[in-house]
């Protein structure tokens, strides 16, 4: 059987930070996932995805990323159920994340989703005054 979810999405609010009474790290928080046509209005809906991620992970994630950080996400779905303080049978599916990836700047945002330590003028680019022109001959390609 295969159950892997890859989610790109804003997260929708900042990301709650909680530890277990054994002192686990868990984080939970909603990914704003587009979907990927338009209504009949000509706007764009979303999913709202129930996410959750634990240990030193969870640490980290809830210190990069916060409301409004484009971030990409991997892992299973899982449904699980609970009875409420009212007696009620309550059903979550949410997904556990393995991986995630910063998909942003600090600065595209403004709100700290990752450090962005490139070089604004790269003088390292081997091709950064030719042009456009480039010489290769068929000799120096590998296949």
């Amino acid at each position: 059987m295969i159950n892997r979810v890859v989610l790109t999405g804003r997260l929708t609010r900042d990301v709650d930070l909680r530890y277990t009474q054994g002192g686990t790290a868990v984080a939970t928080f909603n990914l704003a996932v587009d979907r990927r046509f338009t209504n009949q209005q000509g706007e764009r809906e979303a999913d709202f995805v129930s996410c959750v991620i634990w240990r030193k992970s969870a640490e980290n994630f809830a210190n990069f990323f916060h409301k409004g950080s484009l971030v990409g996400i991997e892992g299973p779905i899982q449904t699980r159920n609970y009875e409420n303080q009212q007696g009620q049978r309550v059903y979550v599916t949410e997904v556990i994340v393995e991986n995630f990836s910063f998909l942003e700047s600090k600065n595209s945002t403004g709100n700290g989703s990752c450090q962005n330590n490139r070089p604004q003028n790269n003088t390292s680019d081997p091709f950064a005054n030719n042009d456009g022109n480039v010489d290769i001959t068929d000799d120096s390609l590998p296949f």
